[in-house]
């Protein structure tokens, strides 16, 4: 579902939703994902406080087990076959803080690991648990700009700034709550696997690791 003025306009709000059954012969690992897109605009308007408070409302009604929020390039209904795949390449090398979401292709495939590191990040089980609990987070990720939030339902909250950031790496370096982060969940970060990976799937497992020093 998509909200936007003109058929060739990109970049308002979106909702995406794939629903898999858990047990699902026909997917290798299916997880029910559900994705929202605001505008740029709404984070400059309203500031990241509002921002992050109703990615809190949105996530407390969601039996999730990992989820997460960023600046992200998005393409019109998630169709990315008219892209200028080089600028988007070349923003993605630059910002290694942009998410480029995929919500219909890791349906099938995401199953209970994690995508990446980012400003939100949002923890549930069994992800949580496989990563130590609470306290481990707390020890791994003492940095002044990190939040840790607990939520109902052994469910956690990870703010690694006040503020989302692309990380624009020609300006300085990866902040090292981010690369913290990154690496707690390094052990259960989604990979294709395979011996005969294609091209796309080979970059996407190097992108997925981008936050690694």
């Amino acid at each position: 579902m998509e909200l936007r003025e003109s058929p060739s306009e990109t970049g308002n709000y979106q909702v995406e939703y794939y629903g898999r059954r858990l047990d699902s012969p026909i997917h290798d690992a299916p997880a029910t994902t559900l994705s929202f897109t605001f505008p740029t605009e709404y984070l400059l308007e309203h500031g990241a406080v509002q921002l992050r408070a109703l990615a809190m409302e949105l996530a407390r009604e969601l039996p999730f087990n990992f989820g997460y929020a960023s600046f992200a390039i998005v393409s019109s209904r998630g169709s990315w076959a008219a892209a200028d795949w080089n600028q988007v390449e070349s923003l993605l090398a630059r910002y290694p803080g942009l998410d480029i979401p995929h919500a219909g292709e890791f349906s099938s495939r995401l199953g209970d690991r994690a995508l990446s590191a980012s400003w939100l990040t949002f923890l549930g089980q069994p992800l949580l648990g496989a990563l130590g609990g609470i306290h481990v987070l707390k020890d791994a990720l003492s940095f002044p700009d990190v939040s840790l939030l607990p939520m109902d339902g052994e469910r956690l909250l990870v703010t690694l700034n006040e503020w989302p950031d692309p990380i624009d790496t020609e300006k300085a370096a990866v902040p090292a709550q981010y690369g913290a982060l990154a690496h707690l969940l390094e052990p259960f970060t989604f990979q294709y696997s395979g011996k005969d990976l294609i091209p796309y799937e080979s970059d996407m497992n190097k992108w997925l690791r981008r936050l690694l020093q």
